[in-house]
């Protein structure tokens, strides 16, 4: 079972991603570090009623997205890997290309080069063949590309519970297995 993960927020729609996942890992006792963008910030204030500061209470270590020299930016990090929830297409292109500009797609870079796991919950749509091809890549250089996709399979009642089952899937490819996630029972 993984011990720590690195937890990366992107400015992109859908903070609650990264926001449950802190929580999901929290209370199933996985050590967090957290690296969160400024317009991950500014999305923030636009979709949840929260604060920065609320957010990186979740957290166990936090870093500023400034910080290139933190420790989550070397290869002798140890870490079970790392989630961006969510990702914004601009992330996705900098970690493709690994011509990085901050922490948090730094610390991708090295997940990468460092043949651990990199989970993407890429949010956009509609998707052109640029953006394709980028998702192509990433993934022949090892990255997951885990959209948020909701399962109705689970019969969510409530946008929590998607949000839920989203995040609790994309943990599972850390190894991790949420109890908060509906399984298929046939």
């Amino acid at each position: 079972m993984a011990d720590k993960i690195i937890v990366g927020i992107s400015g992109a729609s859908g903070i609650v991603y990264g926001i449950r996942a802190l929580e999901l890992l929290r209370d199933n006792n996985i050590e967090t570090h957290l690296v969160m963008t400024k317009s991950a910030e500014l999305t923030l204030h636009h979709e949840l009623d929260s604060s920065v500061a609320k957010v990186n209470e979740l957290a166990s270590k936090v870093y500023s997205v400034k910080n290139i020299g933190a420790s989550i930016a070397s290869g002798s990090f140890l870490t079970s890997g790392m989630l961006i929830a969510p990702c914004s297409i601009r992330t996705m292109s900098e970690i493709s290309t690994g011509v990085t500009s901050s922490l948090l797609t730094r610390s991708a870079d090295v997940i990468l080069k460092e043949k651990r796991r990199l989970v993407l919950m890429v949010r956009e749509t509609p998707l052109h063949t640029g953006h394709l091809r980028t998702m192509t890549q990433l993934s022949e250089m090892g990255a997951v590309i885990a959209p948020p996709v909701p399962a109705f399979y689970a019969q969510p009642a409530t946008i929590d519970d998607i949000v839920t089952q989203t995040v609790g899937r994309a943990l599972d490819l850390f190894g991790l297995h949420i109890s908060e996630v509906s399984r298929w029972e046939n």
